[in-house]
């Protein structure tokens, strides 16, 4: 990203975030094991009434500067009777949406057709593994890996633009050449990759280490070169290894970044894919971060920098989103960069930052370094086996 352009979006983000994530619901039928959430099966009380919903859609509207982007998240969205009812409102204030639900029996076609009718056209759901097994040993439901492929290939049809969400962890790492080849079939072409914090029933997994979180992001630029836009949550570390490869070009990169063997298994299962890499590597993610350009909105009104760093900024009922957004001195604090250790020393600490949420739930400490990044003191190999 050029200098010129992280220096207009940084100061874009003082005034107002690029995408506003609203946790419409604790409610879920899926028991997901690694849930940042916590979902429930009913909805849990205090949850934001239809009205307080057009409230806070009011309130992103008025936000000064560009309006952001409303991603209807959960739990899952469509255990909200009213979504139907909150979209049309939204679309009224002329807000760009989202939509993430959960593959349950609540997204059926005749659902999709009401939402696409509705004017949305971006959706965005989960796969967490490249097989049955391990999918569907993560959601708690036999049977919803081939469901979620389904309505994959089922929303393909329908024209929406589909986003698939994947939760990178020890158990699932090497298995992200056998799932990028399946979103390669199905036809999806943006690639969230959430790299698993510590929070809610998260805590019971393990993440990777930072060693093996680099050969990842190595990875994920290689998919670019496929086509493949890639973005990450809580890895904003894969913008500095976008920027590395970039100036590096396209030539092996095992050898010249010392990668390990992570990423040797990786890459020989894209290889094995036999597709044609057709481009250069990509830059297409934003310089957003916990806080910057990003702020979450819980079920009960209460804001909070990212969904996995479970500290309440204010209450939407209380205060508005704007005014939270930009005087919480939590979250001016991080926009203007002032992190302690190795992060706040950082060359990339505009582009990158480090994950907010990570270093809090590993130290108590929102500023601290983030123990993924290899740039850190924290960052550690504990090896993967190789398949």
């Amino acid at each position: 990203m050029r200098e010129e352009t992280l220096t207009r979006a940084l100061n874009r983000y003082d005034q107002s975030p690029h995408l506003v994530f609203w946790e419409t619901t604790k409610a879920c039928s899926l028991a997901c094991r690694h849930c940042r959430a916590s979902a429930q099966t009913e909805a849990l009380p205090g949850e934001l009434t239809t009205q307080e919903g057009f409230n806070l859609i009011d309130q992103i509207a008025d936000l000064e500067g560009p309006a952001p982007i409303l991603v209807f998240t959960g739990g899952d969205c469509f255990a909200r009777e009213d979504l139907s009812e909150l979209i049309s409102y939204a679309r009224g204030r002329s807000i760009r949406l989202g939509i993430a639900p959960s593959v349950t029996e609540r997204l059926t076609r005749e659902r999709m057709e009401e939402i696409f009718a509705l004017g949305v056209r971006s959706v965005s759901i989960s796969l967490d593994g490249s097989n049955a097994t391990s999918h569907d040993s993560l959601r708690g439901i036999p049977g919803h890996f081939e469901k979620t492929l389904e309505a994959l290939r089922m929303m393909r049809d329908m024209g929406f633009r589909l986003q698939v969400n994947t939760t990178v962890m020890k158990g699932n790492a090497l298995e992200l050449a056998e799932i990028f080849g399946l979103l390669n079939d199905v036809g999806v072409s943006i690639w969230e990759v959430f790299f698993l914090v510590g929070v809610g029933r998260g805590v019971q997994i393990q993440e990777v280490d930072a060693e093996v979180a680099e050969d990842i992001c190595h990875f994920l630029v290689d998919t670019t070169t496929y086509g493949m836009t890639v973005r990450t949550v809580e890895a904003p570390f894969y913008r500095r290894v976008q920027s590395e490869r970039a100036e590096f070009g396209r030539a092996d990169a095992r050898d010249h970044f010392a990668l390990g063997d992570t990423y040797q298994a990786l890459r020989t299962g894209l290889d094995g894919l036999s597709l044609d890499a057709d481009r250069d590597p990509r830059s297409t993610t934003l310089a957003t971060g916990d806080g910057r350009g990003i702020v979450f909105v819980g079920y009960d009104g209460d804001v909070h920098a990212s969904g996995f760093l479970p500290i309440s900024l204010g209450n939407i009922r209380a205060e508005s989103l704007g005014s939270i957004y930009t005087q919480n001195d939590l979250l001016t604090t991080l926009r203007a960069g002032l992190l302690d250790g190795e992060c706040g020393r950082c060359d990339y600490r505009r582009l990158c930052g480090g994950s907010r949420a990570r270093a809090y739930a590993r130290t108590g400490r929102v500023l601290e370094d983030d123990p993924s990044c290899v740039r850190t003191k924290a960052g550690r190999r504990i090896p993967l086996p190789v398949l």
